[in-house]
């Protein structure tokens, strides 16, 4: 088993710097590292559009770079508390509606190698991969 791939022809692939590239994966990196983070972060379009607040929400004082902030702290305290895996899930309290209550959002997020092989974290919504 171990040689079924051994002369396999290479198709296609997609790096990480495309994804980013794309706009498929957004590079957090220089806020992570602010938080604490020793490596390259990255989040999905879909955790993108719940950290971006609408118009209403940033009447109420919401911005994108606090909510990611508070998005950091959390996932960086989970995997503190957590136990060595690659994969933290975590559910940070995020403000949907005007004047309503934070719900949590149920994120995980997957720790792996980069284009280079470097470990990077990638921070998705469940049911992302």
């Amino acid at each position: 088993m171990n040689d079924l791939f051994k002369d396999a022809e290479i198709i296609s692939t997609y790096t990480r710097a495309q994804a980013i590239d794309d706009g498929v994966l957004f590079d957090i990196t220089g806020y992570a590292r602010e938080a604490g983070f020793t490596v390259s972060v990255a989040i999905t379009t879909g955790v993108f559009s719940v950290l971006k607040p609408s118009e209403e929400l940033e009447k109420e004082g919401q911005d994108f770079v606090g909510r990611m902030w508070d998005m950091l702290w959390i996932l960086r305290h989970e995997i503190r508390r957590s136990e060595w895996t690659d994969t933290t899930v975590f559910e940070p309290l995020m403000l949907k509606t005007p004047g309503g209550k934070p719900v949590p959002v149920k994120m995980w997020a997957k720790a792996g190698p980069g284009d280079q092989m470097e470990m990077v974290i990638t921070i998705m919504l469940e049911g992302e991969d």
